[in-house]
């Protein structure tokens, strides 16, 4: 295999992406190539939604072809069109051989918790001090434990006592949250999503786990929960607030995140008619916001 490099200015690298896509490039990745640089830029954004600009203002493109001549032929195609206009050719080589999945494997290793509760990949050994763990290999669906919105939600459940609950994982992703609750002991867990991909990986993680729970789509949630969890993102949770609100019965807890920092306000402005929140964790820029109802 080999690599195709280019420079692009910001406002051309979507037309330039999406030429290279056309010409069968097999991936196509975006870099800023100021990186490591006074000239940096951070583009930030939240997980699930389109990032704010499509590239940075110098963008180093990367394009994948399965051979030399492809990339030289798509090179000179890009060259004679009229949107390449101030991008330059950076050149071709070649991409060493590699164990691509060890080196997938490489870059999740065992994520901490609590110093006894671990999410582990099926490739690495848990490590001693572990009590609980979650064994979880990266997926289709989003909930590994790198995220911080996910290992703080994975953090409340460790820290409060679920044992003999009901619980409800809205917007489940793969099940981590729900997984989590089963282990520390909570009597019924409820695991639902509006994708159908979600659902499949939760009820695949859970076998895998030899935790019991009830994975479905959202008509699934019924009744009232001693705790209702939605780690999602912050537009959405505004949205379900009453119907969020409602599935917690009396006495008990609403944990939210997905919420950076600036959205407090937001969140609680609109859970304000139906409970106070309040801002119990926070990590790498990203709250959790939990209620007492």
């Amino acid at each position: 295999m080999v690599e195709l490099r280019l420079l692009c200015p910001e406002n051309q690298v979507e037309a330039v992406c999406d030429a290279l896509d056309a010409l069968d490039a097999l991936s196509v990745s975006v870099e800023d190539a100021d990186a490591q640089t006074d000239a940096e830029q951070a583009l930030f954004g939240e997980p699930g939604m389109p990032p704010p600009k499509e590239g940075w203002q110098r963008s180093r493109i990367i394009a994948l072809f399965p051979e030399g001549a492809a990339a030289d032929e798509a090179a000179h195609l890009l060259s004679v069109q009229d949107f390449f206009a101030g991008c330059q050719h950076l050149g071709v080589q070649e991409v060493a051989d590699q164990d691509w999945v060890r080196l997938t494997q490489s870059q999740f290793s065992p994520v901490e918790i609590t110093p006894e509760f671990w999410i582990v990949p099926t490739w690495h050994e848990p490590p001693e001090q572990a009590r609980k763990v979650i064994r979880l290999d990266p997926g289709l669906a989003f909930g590994t434990g790198t995220h911080p919105t996910t290992r703080m939600c994975l953090r409340w459940i460790a820290t409060h006592d679920v044992s003999q609950q009901r619980v409800l994982d809205y917007g489940c992703g793969s099940g981590i949250l729900a997984i989590g609750a089963a282990l520390h002991g909570a009597q019924t867990v409820d695991a639902v999503d509006i994708d159908e991909a979600a659902v499949t990986s939760t009820v695949l993680n859970a076998e895998a786990n030899r935790v019991q729970l009830n994975a479905g789509f959202p008509d699934k949630a019924t009744g009232v929960y001693d705790t209702v969890l939605a780690n999602i993102l912050a537009t959405p949770l505004k949205m379900l607030a009453p119907l969020l609100r409602q599935h917690v019965q009396a006495g008990g807890h609403l944990v939210l995140a997905g919420i950076l920092e600036r959205q407090a306000q937001e969140l609680k402005d609109a859970y304000a008619p139906y409970c106070t929140l309040q801002v119990s964790d926070s990590e790498d820029g990203w709250i959790l916001m939990t209620a007492h109802c």
